[in-house]
């Protein structure tokens, strides 16, 4: 007996864990609330890079941190998510072999304005029969399912 209530409440901390992994996080553009998270189904974190181009890239950690570098090869350090729902379902466009979806990223550099540090707003893609995920069109990752 004690061990299947051992069991369960193991599989009940562990199913726990995995569902608290998900954090979604409410920003404000314009007076219009909308929610991020980091997680859609897909491996989206990663290193991003123009098609044969070494830089600038674009790197996304699993945490919501991450560094876009410009086409004049400066570095910022941003936070970024893909749109969601309030209750962290990811909102997308599906197309023919493709679904698309909203990037959000604001800089983190401190210096700036806060002005300046407002977030943006910018296309992702993933293209399911060439497996390659896109942002802005430019920047690509290839992943495996």
């Amino acid at each position: 007996m004690k061990k299947l209530f051992l069991l369960a409440a193991v599989l009940l901390l562990s199913a726990t864990n995995s569902y608290a992994q998900l954090k979604i996080t409410k920003i404000n553009e314009k007076g219009k609330d909308h929610y991020i998270a980091t997680v859609i189904g897909y491996p989206i974190t990663g290193l991003y890079t123009y098609v044969n181009q070494i830089e600038p890239t674009t790197i996304l950690n699993p945490d919501g941190t991450g560094i876009m570098q410009n086409e004049d090869l400066i570095k910022e350090n941003i936070i970024w998510g893909i749109e969601c729902s309030e209750s962290g379902i990811p909102i997308f466009k599906e197309g023919f072999n493709s679904a698309s979806y909203s990037f959000w990223y604001k800089k983190t550099d401190s210096s700036k304005s806060e002005d300046e540090n407002e977030w943006i707003l910018q296309s992702f893609s993933i293209h399911h029969d060439k497996k390659k995920m896109f942002i802005s069109g430019e920047r690509v990752k290839e992943y495996i399912e």
